[in-house]
């Protein structure tokens, strides 16, 4: 190819490039669509975590979904009621305060508690263990102890305590549901911090079985069914499960009628307070003194 030839190439290349670049500007002029100023303003007071407890990837999605009218001003469980205000003034709406969710584990099978079976040796991680056969201890239903859910969470908020078992500082909980979602046994659940009463176990064995791998096991004995309202609580399964929507907080406590202690108060203390066990078991006897 001679000098001419490849002169002729490249300007005619040049030529088409600037006149792509001048179509692309034109198309960019055309179709531009300014982003609404307010999505900038919401996620200046968002948090930032992009921990997905709205429902949607980060804090940016979760802004346009506002200003869009396709989210709920209670959709982010990071936001505090100051932020929720804030964010209303910008919609020009009125922010409704919300109780505080906080995550709550519902085991007691801690090293303490739970039977073992042997020594595990594989990946330290409860999906691994999960998937593997359990872990070292016999209950199939219970906590695994290596803190999955701790490492899940954003907000510094868990810590596994002595006992092998993780602990909520309801302080910095925020209530995302990260740490539900990375338990493989379904241990953890998000409720209000006004709820306090809970089955803490999730074994759905006979009673027999379950009493062989825990001694905090539920074991089906039905005394704190029978010793509320009808419908406040119920059986299923071998567990006991309690109806928030019916069972009033201002109820007698039925944690003196379970026989292994399975049912239990957790009170609202800072996770600090609290070394081996992720919760506190209070009796109606020193509830009502």
């Amino acid at each position: 190819m001679d000098l001419a030839s490849l002169g002729i190439s490249m300007l005619s290349m040049g030529g088409m490039g600037a006149l792509f670049a001048a179509g692309l500007a034109v198309a960019n002029k055309k179709f531009y669509v300014e982003e609404d100023p307010r999505i900038a303003m919401i996620l200046d007071n968002l948090p930032g975590a992009n921990c997905g407890g709205c429902g949607l990837p980060g804090c940016g999605n979760y802004a346009e979904s506002l200003v869009l009218g396709r989210g709920e001003l209670n959709g982010c469980p990071v936001c505090n009621d100051d932020v929720r205000e804030s964010i209303a003034d910008i919609m020009g709406l009125r922010a409704l305060k919300g109780e505080k969710i906080v995550a709550r584990v519902l085991c007691q099978g801690g090293n303490y508690e739970s039977a073992q079976k042997g020594v595990y040796l594989g990946i330290e991680k409860c999906t691994a263990a999960h998937i593997t056969g359990g872990g070292d201890k016999l209950c199939l239903y219970g906590c695994l102890g290596y803190g999955e859910c701790v490492d899940a969470c954003p907000f510094d908020a868990m810590h596994m305590s002595e006992n092998g078992l993780p602990v909520i500082n309801e302080d910095k909980c925020t209530g995302c549901g990260n740490c539900e979602e990375a338990c493989p046994r379904n241990i953890i659940e998000m409720h209000s911090v006004h709820d306090t009463v809970f089955v803490a176990c999730r074994n759905e064995d006979s009673p027999k079985d379950s009493r062989k791998v825990c001694i905090k096991a539920c074991v089906g004995c039905s005394l704190c069914v029978r010793g509320v309202e009808e419908g406040q609580m119920t059986m299923e399964n071998n567990l006991a499960r309690i109806d928030y929507n019916k069972y009033g907080r201002s109820h007698e406590l039925p944690t003196a009628k379970c026989p292994t202690q399975a049912i239990v108060l957790m009170e609202s203390t800072p996770a600090k307070n609290i070394d081996k066990h992720s919760v506190v078991v209070v009796s109606k006897e020193v509830l009502s003194a």
